[in-house]
């Protein structure tokens, strides 16, 4: 197994990791989750005893559990690159491994809290402040499902013996799982806690 660092100067500062383009995606799905939670802000102020009231029946206490699983899946992605570019691959391995578990775990209790949801008859059609909820947390969801297929071949290359693995691959994959904690860590507060 090869590690490539060659490709990338990581001195210039006008190269992020990952590249320009994967940059210009996450600023324009955090400007995309942006609008969505500024819709709910706005919504929200015109509705406040309905989106209170809607906002109670949301399980805050798995979102929380959800929150916490993605903050430390997103330590894990960090170590990863860290062990990555330090040569130890193994390490590197067990911490792709982990960070995947960590995004499988934040799958399964996410369908736990929509299967809640739809048992009790909540739907996105229900009232304005559930049609955010689905969509935003929906949208969220794939795209820590296309997170985890980003890192599973990463983690597929990196077991490979014959595959070298680019470690501007992996600071993009990196790059993105990021994006889904940040995009989380502001869908939590403003889904759960604000009204």
């Amino acid at each position: 197994m090869q590690i490539k660092t060659h490709s990338i100067d990581h001195r210039d500062i006008s190269y992020p990791p990952g590249g320009i383009l994967l940059w210009i995606i996450i600023i324009l799905e955090l400007v995309t989750f942006g609008l969505g939670i500024g819709g709910l802000v706005y919504y929200g102020n015109l509705e406040t005893e309905l989106f209170h009231t809607s906002r109670l029946m949301l399980n805050a206490p798995l979102g929380m559990l959800n929150t916490l699983v993605l903050l430390v899946s997103g330590y894990f992605m960090a170590d990863t690159v860290a062990k990555l570019k330090s040569w130890e691959m193994e390490a590197s391995k067990r911490s792709l491994l982990l960070t995947m578990l960590g995004g499988l775990v934040f799958v399964g209790l996410k369908s736990w809290e929509y299967y809640e949801k739809l048992s009790s008859d909540i739907e996105m059609a229900d009232n304005m402040f559930f049609t955010f909820y689905w969509l935003l947390t929906g949208f969220h969801l794939a795209h820590v499902l296309v997170g985890l297929v980003i890192l599973l071949v990463i983690w597929i290359n990196m077991k490979s013996k014959s595959m070298a693995v680019e470690l501007a691959d992996v600071e993009s994959g990196a790059a993105f799982w990021h994006m889904c904690d940040l995009i989380w860590l502001l869908l939590f507060p403003a889904l759960y806690l604000v009204f």
